[in-house]
């Protein structure tokens, strides 16, 4: 695994394609306001439509947003990957950001994006490496050319396999423990 690459373009700016615990993503540094807008830019896709972000450490999710205790629950039980969205983001653009000022973070479990995330030393957005409103891509294969194309690196490990989870569960849990299934 050479993250070396795929580190320089995230921290010029870039953007790139690359496997995740779920399905192939686009990415980002998410605390790159300009390299977001790029994303939205690269999927057709509303700015009022929010991302998601990959952290590799509970460490580093804790340094975003405070972490209620069903969350911890939640995070501990899933048998899948799980994008939990919070409430109240420290330290996160708001290009990033829902329209209620919530983000949905997931701690991956996957070797590859723990390190390259641990590398760059930031959060990493991540997005389904699909145009917006079509089929997202369960190998890479089925990632159109236009996609492709657009995105400055293409990570090169992982691009036979077929993705185990079409997405992620995405739960909302509010400060004080209240919480709503979004996505199962």
């Amino acid at each position: 695994m050479d993250f070396t690459q795929a580190i320089e373009i995230l921290r010029s700016g870039g953007t790139i394609l690359y496997p995740t615990d779920t399905i192939w993503g686009i990415g980002c540094d998410a605390t790159n306001p300009e390299a977001i807008k790029k994303i939205f830019d690269i999927k057709k896709r509303e700015q009022n439509k929010s991302l998601i972000i990959l952290v590799e450490s509970e460490k580093r999710l804790q340094d975003l947003v405070d972490v209620p205790e069903m969350a911890w629950q939640i995070i501990d039980l899933s048998e899948k990957p799980v994008t939990i969205v919070y409430e109240n983001p420290k330290n996160l653009p708001k290009e990033l950001l829902a329209e209620d000022g919530s983000v949905g973070i997931r701690i991956v479990k996957n070797d590859y994006c723990k390190k390259l995330i641990s590398k760059l030393n930031k959060p990493l957005v991540s997005t389904s490496a699909n145009l917006s409103g079509q089929k997202s891509p369960m190998k890479f294969s089925d990632i159109s050319d236009e996609i492709k194309n657009a995105v400055d690196y293409i990570v090169e490990d992982d691009q036979d396999k077929v993705s185990e989870f079409s997405g992620s569960s995405v739960i909302k849990v509010w400060n004080n423990n209240q919480i709503k299934i979004l996505r199962e």
